[in-house]
């Protein structure tokens, strides 16, 4: 005998046992008196007196089946990684568009009102670029942290389904040979109810009461018949449905393995990733940081060196006129010579009209005293004639 053939795998309650203290040691496995007997073990108390020990080793594992599939259907889906990786996505995203934005504000020389608004009203809801990205960080380490932890559990339950796959492969080594017993017992009750019908038929007697109790005893073969045939069809229906569920599980635990494997290749990349390129993150942010800040420098000197040639050029303009009109007065002619002789030719204009005037004031006075005179003497001629002729002598003159 082979040494392979000498190790003896271990039995179906063994397996079980060690899948159960795995779910136990996640503290998985609920109170025992929460639970009630699965309705399989009361199907299996009908074929239980065909191999007694065989039947109590698939109903203790079958009893547990639905608490174990159960406690790790719940377990596998409840482990998720979330959404977690959307605050890194929105993150990386608010500090490339704020960041832009900032840049995009000096543009036009200024920061109007609004854009200062929005400046501290980012700063309040989403902070600065660089606790963003301790945010990143923070975030990051956080999902690690649960996948190395959903990598450990998703381990415990893969060794403790192992085993109890185990048990289940044992379970249905068991069910097959109950089975076997099964058709023993049905093919030996066949056996009998035709040994039953060839004895009432072969009876020849006259005894009615004799006839009866063959008949009776061929009645009660075939009645032990039909049960066999009932325990036969439980046995099998158990064989079978052992064989599929342990088959199809299979399919099922591949793929959470292969889920597992890919979480771990994942976990890992992610460790070693975060661990070679944490200064990336950091180099990010004393980047943008510092970006951000020699664009204001940049801007500030810009708004200095504009300001000082608008200066320079104002004083240039302004300066040089003043300067040219100081000189001008400073060194220029005191009093108009155009004003003086303006004023000369006034005088002498005044002088040489005075001349004319008074030459012209002459002739026009003897001329009004020339008619004066003779107005006079006219005015006597007439007031004497009135006189002569009898008038008022009032009017003329005494003498």
């Amino acid at each position: 005998m082979s040494k392979m053939a000498q190790t003896a795998s271990p039995s179906a309650l063994q397996y079980l046992d060690k899948a159960m203290g795995g779910l136990k040691q996640l503290g998985l496995v609920p109170d025992e008196g929460k639970n009630s007997a699965a309705p399989i073990v009361a199907l299996l108390e009908q074929i239980a007196d065909l191999e007694p020990e065989k039947v109590a080793a698939i109903a203790r594992t079958l009893d547990q089946a639905s608490l174990f599939n159960d406690v790790v259907r719940e377990q596998v889906s409840g482990i998720t990684v979330g959404e977690r990786y959307e605050g890194v996505t929105t993150a990386f995203n608010t500090i490339r568009d704020d960041a832009k934005s900032l840049v995009d504000q000096y543009a036009d020389g200024k920061i109007s009102t609004m854009e200062r608004v929005s400046n501290v009203w980012m700063k309040m809801t989403r902070g600065d670029i660089a606790s963003r990205f301790g945010k990143i960080k923070d975030l990051y380490l956080e999902v690690q942290d649960e996948t190395a932890n959903q990598i450990d559990r998703e381990r415990k339950i893969l060794e403790a389904y192992l085993d109890f796959r185990g048990a289940m492969k044992q379970s249905e080594v068991l069910a097959l040979e109950v089975l076997k017993t099964a058709e023993g017992e049905l093919e030996a009750a066949r056996l009998k109810v035709g040994e039953a019908v060839t004895t009432v038929a072969g009876y020849s007697g006259e005894d009615p009461a004799e006839r009866a109790r063959l008949e009776l005893a061929r009645d009660e073969q075939l009645r032990l018949l039909q049960a066999e045939e009932k325990r036969y069809q439980v046995s099998k229906d158990l064989s079978d449905n052992i064989t599929i569920g342990y088959n199809t599980s299979e399919v099922i635990m591949a793929r959470l393995v292969q889920t597992t494997s890919a979480k771990e290749r994942v976990y890992a990349q992610s460790v070693s990733f975060f661990s070679t390129n944490e200064v990336v993150l950091t180099a990010l942010t004393a980047s943008f940081t510092g970006m951000h800040g020699l664009h204001e420098s940049t801007q500030t000197l810009e708004a200095m060196k504009k300001g000082v040639n608008q200066s320079l050029e104002v004083l240039a303009e302004i300066g040089g006129q003043i300067q040219e009109a100081a000189v001008k007065a400073g060194y220029g002619p005191t009093v108009s010579a155009a004003s003086v002789k303006m004023l000369v030719d006034s005088v002498v204009s005044y002088q040489e009209r005075t001349q004319t005037i008074i030459a012209e004031m002459r002739v026009l006075a003897t001329e009004n005293s020339k008619e004066i005179r003779e107005a006079v003497e006219d005015g006597k001629r007439r007031l004497t004639k009135l006189v002569e002729e009898g008038a008022a002598l009032a009017l003329l003159p005494k003498p």
